[in-house]
């Protein structure tokens, strides 16, 4: 158990998976075991960390809320890469993701894209959102019971059904949760 809430981010490699606690102001890597083989911390280097998107064992990037900026961090030579400024409202994002230098962040019931100068490019109301996912060129939006795909700035749906307690992606294929049943849905 750890002392301090970490939110496991979406697991790509089970190599290395990251975790970061906004509360401890720290990103650790975890293998498949969840034996710590890294530690990054932000708190001498940077001000408030809302929000970490590792993309991969080199760069992450960070929402940092106290200066309002996109921040390009290579931890390993322990250098930032760039800074972008954002003029964004920080509070509630659950979940973030950086891809074709668009930013896209989640909150419970919106999911917004903004440009590096940050300016809003999207913005959808959604029910209920839990986290997002790339595959490939894909945007994947999880929520509490639907799995939805971001197509020519619109949502598309995957799965969607009110009976389902809990849906959700792996590498294989889309689930659900139904009465301590597993369905699996085939992309």
């Amino acid at each position: 158990m750890f002392t301090l809430p970490y939110k496991i981010q979406s697991v790509q490699n089970l190599l290395s998976i990251p975790a970061f606690s906004e509360n401890a102001q720290e990103l650790k890597f975890f293998d498949q075991n969840l034996t710590e083989i890294e530690h990054v911390n932000f708190a001498q280097k940077f001000g408030f960390i809302k929000m970490v998107y590792a993309e991969d064992l080199q760069q992450i990037w960070l929402l940092e809320e106290s200066s309002k900026r996109l921040i390009k961090y290579n931890f390993r030579e322990d250098k930032i890469l760039n800074s972008y400024p954002l003029n964004i409202d920080f509070e509630n994002i659950k979940d973030m993701l950086v891809f074709n230098n668009m930013l896209y962040v989640l909150k419970e019931n919106l999911f917004l894209a903004y440009n590096f100068k940050g300016r809003k490019i999207i913005e959808i109301p959604i029910e209920s959102g839990k986290r997002l996912r790339r595959e490939n060129n894909r945007i994947l939006i999880i929520t509490k019971n639907s799995i939805q795909e971001l197509k020519a700035q619109k949502l598309e749906t995957i799965i969607r059904s009110e009976d389902l307690e809990i849906v959700d992606k792996n590498s294989a294929a889309n689930f659900g949760i139904k009465q301590n049943k597993l369905y699996l849905y085939q992309p």
